[in-house]
């Protein structure tokens, strides 16, 4: 597998993607801090996109919350923020091309049915007698999809023994995140995709979506994910505390030291936008540890 160059100062754009499902929390800011400081460092552009797509799960205005936190910690970034809520027609006509290329089925498989966490090709023939189509499924093969992670190194999956043909628009009628994600990325011509280790497992199911519609594939870099002493992922979900936009400070020291930027001891109480000078400055891919989670 070539190695993936990393991206120059002229071509750089990288994006941060936070859900709205609560305020920015510890985990969520070191993936902001990692993304932000890597297009920094290279004179690259920075974005926001607020993920709301998932309605159910968006909370009435941890939108604002997130985005107030962001400029607390001293984060700008260089475009509008937009809302995947508002892209629905992009993602409308993005299905509409793949179900033109016939990748595209309905499926009537309920998760109960399915019983595991790879699809077995159930409703790929078509539709058994009697069932009404639920959701829809882009269809996958054995043909391995790999990548070279920046920090992670070389990954790859058999999609169709791994995943299985995967949701595109859910059971209710929403767009699934893979889909979403990446016709953001390539209307946001983002060439740098920075973000947490979680979502490793997903790039070859976003590659899979890129080829099929010939789009292109952005450099990744998966960021260790913060986890509690006892191995769980820090989430809103599972009640991880906001961060203290109050005292900026002390917050962004700890996520730089995570990421294995301690700044020096003489920073320790400097305002933030002397942190980051010193961040950026210092800011390199190959010191950033390897591993997939660390306990906080």
């Amino acid at each position: 597998m070539p190695e993936t160059p990393e991206p120059t100062e002229a071509t750089y754009r990288g994006r941060f993607a936070p859900s709205p499902t609560g305020p920015l929390h510890f985990g969520s800011l070191i993936a902001a801090v990692g993304s932000y400081l890597d297009a920094r460092c290279r004179g690259g552009e920075w974005l926001v996109r607020v993920e709301d797509v998932d309605e159910p799960r968006n909370v009435p205005g941890a939108d604002r919350q997130i985005l107030d936190a962001l400029r607390r910690f001293g984060m700008e970034w260089d475009q509008p923020v937009i809302y995947q809520s508002q892209r629905i027609h992009r993602y409308r006509s993005a299905l509409d091309s793949l179900s033109d290329a016939g990748w595209i089925y309905p499926c009537a498989c309920s998760r109960k049915e399915i019983g595991g966490p790879v699809y077995p090709g159930t409703c790929r023939p078509g539709l058994a007698a009697g069932k009404s189509p639920r959701s829809l499924r882009m269809r996958t093969d054995e043909q391995p999809i790999g990548f070279r992670d920046a920090i992670q190194g070389p990954f790859a999956q058999n999609l169709e023994k791994d995943v299985g043909d995967f949701v595109v628009r859910r059971a209710d009628g929403l767009f699934a995140y893979q889909l979403a994600v990446v016709v953001d990325d390539t209307d946001q011509a983002v060439t740098s995709v920075v973000r947490g280790s979680d979502l490793l497992d997903s790039t070859p199911r976003q590659i899979h979506l890129q080829r099929a519609l010939n789009l292109a594939t952005p450099d990744y870099l998966h960021l260790p994910v913060a986890t509690d002493p006892g191995g769980c992922k820090l989430s809103k979900q599972s009640g991880a505390a906001p961060v203290d936009v109050a005292h900026p400070g002390p917050a962004l020291n700890r996520a730089l030291t995570f990421l294995a930027h301690p700044p020096p001891e003489e920073l320790a109480s400097a305002p933030v936008s002397e942190l980051w000078d010193w961040a950026i400055e210092h800011w390199q891919r190959r010191r950033i540890p390897r591993q997939l989670t660390i306990a906080v």
